[in-house]
């Protein structure tokens, strides 16, 4: 129950702190570079369709590609609060032993669809806030350019704090590299959707 709840305090809206010590340049860039390339690639992937395309599914229990961005929007903003709740906490250094990937693994495993991972509810997309796929778009460039911008400028330590999820440990800054690869991991189901031989034309 716990870790449920700390995906639920979710959909009020990104803030963003800052602290005392931080990340390097490189990684800064890095990073940035990664959010907006995940972003492009889940915009390219809805651009053109049509409404009949974005409502379509697979099968009754698979999502249309509007489901996949309505998700992927509030997941967006849960994910950051999970993140900015753990900076917020004094430092826990002591956790990064419990660390088990490497950034390169984070993007890497994250965005993997060989393995299913079954969401929490608050983030299904019939239990978001966005009523319209604009919406849910609209939340998601607003959100994910506050926290390319975070991300350029911030000074927090953000490998010395360590936030807990129910797959593993990851310090902030894999944190905000979790978030890109997340929405890249539905940015492939999209693409999955629109290959199915059912797509519409139009």
């Amino acid at each position: 129950m716990k870790k449920i709840l700390l995906f639920a305090a979710l959909l009020s809206g990104l803030s963003f702190t800052t602290a005392d010590s931080g990340i390097t340049k490189k990684e800064k860039k890095s990073a940035a570079k990664f959010l907006k390339e995940t972003q492009n690639g889940v915009l390219d992937a809805i651009k053109g369709l049509s409404n009949n395309q974005l409502s379509f599914k697979p099968a009754p229990d698979k999502w249309s590609v509007e489901d996949c961005v309505k998700h992927i929007a509030a997941t967006e903003t849960g994910l950051w609060q999970l993140t900015e709740g753990t900076i917020k906490q004094p430092a826990n250094t002591e956790k990064r032993a419990d660390i088990k990937m490497s950034d390169e693994e984070v993007m890497k495993n994250i965005e993997n669809r060989t393995t299913k991972v079954k969401t929490f509810a608050p983030f299904e997309p019939q239990n978001t806030p966005f009523k319209t796929l604009d919406d849910a778009i609209n939340s998601f460039k607003e959100n994910r350019g506050k926290l390319i911008e975070y991300v350029k400028h911030t000074d927090v330590d953000l490998r010395n704090h360590v936030a807990t999820l129910p797959i593993g440990s990851f310090d902030c800054y894999q944190m905000i590299l979790f978030i890109g690869a997340h929405s890249n991991r539905h940015m492939q189901q999209i693409n999955e959707v629109k290959a199915d031989p059912a797509f519409p034309k139009e």
